[in-house]
């Protein structure tokens, strides 16, 4: 839900730290001239502008629920010029073709350029390479979802994830970098809690791990001071090199 939470006015919601204010996940890649994006969040208008982008090579999206998909409209104006390449699973290509119709209508009154130019691919498998970046999916759990983390080199990057499957593990393998969901302290049916994403931090072997997708029990200080070395939550605007 982001943090303000919408109606509350608990101490992480009333917080003045600004690592306290948590949009949704979107995750910006860059090499050189590449930019690519994982996820438009609901926010992603707000991240754009936040992070200066103008342009953008390709899309890719873990799943379809709506604080990962729907900033999709948003993508307009960086479609200008050329279609946006947008990866997905199947499931998640149907449904942005089902809450995007209008995307994709050829219905009379839909034209013009109200829409975001968009190029649907089918995620494969194998994963692609873009301008020598090989982006790998990573198939895992959100509760009975089969959704995808991605490996970009020896980053990783995991979130809503409840279950990561042994088959997994073989492509996390070697992983030095490693961004993963943990909603919160207490158990949750389709994510990780902290504790187990700690865990599944340590089965990878990664070297650094940050922790996504927090919700509002609990402040980045507080976090800090409960978190193992090199085990940090993420916060808005943070920057990793690889």
């Amino acid at each position: 839900m982001g943090s303000p939470v919408v109606g509350c006015s608990c101490r992480v919601c009333r917080s003045r730290n600004p690592k306290d204010t948590r949009s949704r996940a979107s995750l910006l890649v860059k090499k050189r001239n590449l930019s690519i994006l994982i996820d438009t969040s609901t926010e992603f208008r707000l991240q754009a502008i936040r992070e200066g982008i103008t342009h953008l090579d390709a899309v890719f999206y873990t799943h379809s629920h709506a604080d990962h998909l729907h900033g999709l409209d948003d993508i307009r104006p960086l479609t200008k010029d050329h279609p946006m390449p947008v990866y997905a699973g199947e499931t998640t290509m149907s449904d942005i073709k089902k809450r995007f119709d209008y995307i994709f209508s050829t219905k009379p009154g839909h034209k013009g350029g109200g829409r975001p130019k968009i190029e649907l691919l089918p995620m494969p498998s194998e994963g692609v390479t873009i301008q020598g970046l090989s982006i790998v999916p990573v198939p895992v759990f959100h509760g009975d979802m089969r959704i995808y983390g991605y490996r970009l080199g020896d980053l990783a990057y995991i979130t809503d994830c409840s279950r990561i499957p042994e088959e997994s593990y073989n492509v996390l393998k070697g992983v030095n970098k490693l961004i993963i969901g943990a909603l919160r302290k207490r158990p949750h049916p389709t994510h990780f809690s902290i504790d187990e994403a700690i865990a599944e931090a340590k089965k990878t072997g990664a070297e650094y791990t940050w922790l996504t997708h927090l919700c509002h029990d609990h402040s980045h200080d507080e976090l800090l001071e409960m978190l193992p070395n090199k085990i940090e939550p993420a916060y808005d605007g943070l920057c990793i090199s690889v």
